[in-house]
């Protein structure tokens, strides 16, 4: 969007925050950069040059600006709604596969050399994959600063960084203050820090957003031991937050428990690492459960033009698809779901968390466990699972896979090359199929017209109600059949339609 510079003036004249993330404002008098939405009197047009990232602004040596915060603007909607090299690559570097492995890691597993991916970002994003993982270090290092009381020595090699000079160095050149500056700009209470240890964060998303479906969702399918919802009280429990969806993640460094719970304006989220290095990770993850980069404008305006589907957004615009924290666990779970009850396939799950998943402290809450790693899964014996021999055969065929690594469900998969793969396992049919498409590889445009609930729905609201007429009918809403899912299951009275109390 940063090349169509008409729309790029109107969008930071209006102060447009629904453009927060696609593209950022260099000024040229200032030699500062800003989200379009910065409340500053916007500078004239012919000052102002558009990039397409703030890794691209920094490089070309403009520094964030203090009102705004341009670095904690929402994600580019770019990387959820593509699969090609560019949007696979920037989804692997917010998951800090650079600062882990390096450039040759994130080539090797996007299958290309070095040279081609720096290519491309360069072509589109303004900045290699080096000056993007620069640019996310100095964001967490700046959340670590302002949200911890942590020394900065800590705070360095915690937000990814090879030593304390280069830490202070970036922090300065992006932020035009030095570490101990930016701390002494956050109010006392802000940077002081719980006593557990926790991290407070507030992760920002565009408006508007419905999180009836998305926490209900999460909630209602929740495996004891690993997800709870906590629900409102007038005294938290151990500093929780109420009204919450909690669950234990599984990370690089450690694992974690997170706390996520809907304001109007942002998602508060309450983090506990075993290990600080996985911050950028964990948050990472988080946002692309919730899908918090969408562009909720741009997916209800293309539904709406259906309608029989324009009264179901207007009703409720901003629906969100729920997705999962890590994509081989959520596999796992559709096959432990299949036809079966939401409530069966909970129990199935629990039983497999209880026995084979690794123990974890939560005493915050009741969480016990992470999920059981594909790996631990291949090795348990198959005639102790308590479900049909097809579905047994089903189940071992994919951990298997997942467990020697020939099937990848992951931020860098190749949507229709992991479609293929998946359709070649036993017992998985196109529901199967596209449901792990939808909620695990995160593809906008994944549709489900077999499912029970959107024939049922399709013929409540007067739309095709066979599988192939209905696929026929949803294709005027491509590129987001997902979302369209969302909002035909949302007519049932379903739990996971609905925000828990």
């Amino acid at each position: 969007m940063h090349t169509d510079r008409e729309r790029c003036v109107r969008a930071v004249q209006s102060k447009d925050a629904r453009f927060d993330g696609w593209f950022f404002t260099a000024v040229l008098t200032t030699g500062i950069y800003c989200r379009p939405s910065c409340p500053v009197v916007p500078p004239k047009p012919e000052n102002m040059v558009f990039q397409p990232s703030a890794a691209a602004c920094q490089q070309a040596g403009f520094r964030a600006c203090k009102r705004c915060r341009p670095d904690t603007s929402p994600g580019s909607p770019e990387w959820n709604r593509r699969a090609d090299l560019v949007a696979r690559a920037m989804r692997l570097i917010a998951d800090g596969v650079v600062d882990r492995e390096g450039v040759p890691g994130l080539a090797s597993r996007l299958g290309y050399s070095a040279r081609q991916i720096e290519r491309q970002l360069l072509a589109e994003l303004g900045a290699g994959p080096l000056a993007l993982a620069r640019a996310q270090r100095a964001q967490t290092a700046r959340l670590l600063i302002e949200t911890t009381p942590l020394p900065m020595a800590d705070i360095a090699f915690a937000a990814g960084f090879s030593s304390i000079r280069t830490f202070n160095d970036t922090v300065r050149e992006v932020f035009a203050l030095t570490p101990t500056d930016l701390r002494a700009r956050t109010p006392r209470t802000a940077a002081a820090g719980p006593a557990s240890g926790a991290l407070t964060l507030r992760l920002p998303f565009r408006a508007p957003l419905n999180p009836d479906n998305l926490f209900g969702h999460l909630a209602a399918t929740a495996v004891p031991g690993v997800e709870e919802w906590l629900p409102h009280s007038p005294n938290g429990v151990g500093g929780a937050p109420t009204g919450a969806y909690r669950r234990t993640l599984r990370l690089p460094y450690g694992h974690g428990v997170v706390a996520l719970t809907p304001t109007p304006d942002h998602i508060a989220c309450r983090l506990t690492l075993s290990d600080l290095r996985d911050l950028t990770v964990a948050i990472s993850r988080c946002r692309r459960m919730l899908d918090l980069d969408a562009d909720p404008v741009a997916v209800d305006d293309q539904l709406r033009t259906d309608p029989l589907l324009a009264p179901l957004v207007d009703k409720a615009p901003g629906r969100r698809v729920p997705r999962t924290a890590d994509e081989a666990e959520f596999a796992v779970r559709a096959v432990l779901g299949q036809q079966v009850s939401t409530a069966a396939a909970r129990t199935h799950a629990a039983r497999l968390v209880t026995a084979h998943g690794d123990p974890v402290d939560d005493p915050e809450g009741g969480l016990t466990h992470l999920f059981p790693t594909p790996a631990a899964l291949a090795a348990l014996a198959p005639q102790t699972l308590a479900m049909p021999r097809t579905r047994r055969t089903t189940f071992t065929t994919l951990v298997s896979r997942l467990a020697d690594g020939s099937l990848r469900l992951g931020a860098d998969s190749d949507w229709a090359e992991t479609r293929a793969r998946l359709a070649e396992l036993p017992g998985f049919g196109p529901w199967t199929v596209d449901v792990i498409a939808m909620r695990a590889l995160g593809d906008p445009d994944a549709f489900l017209p077999t499912d029970l609930g959107i024939r049922r729905a399709a013929q409540q609201l007067g739309l095709p109600s066979t599988p192939a007429a209905l696929t026929a009918r949803a294709a005027a809403w491509r590129p987001w059949r997902a979302y369209a899912v969302q909002y035909l299951w949302a007519t049932d009275d379903h739990p996971i339609n609905f925000l828990p109390v």
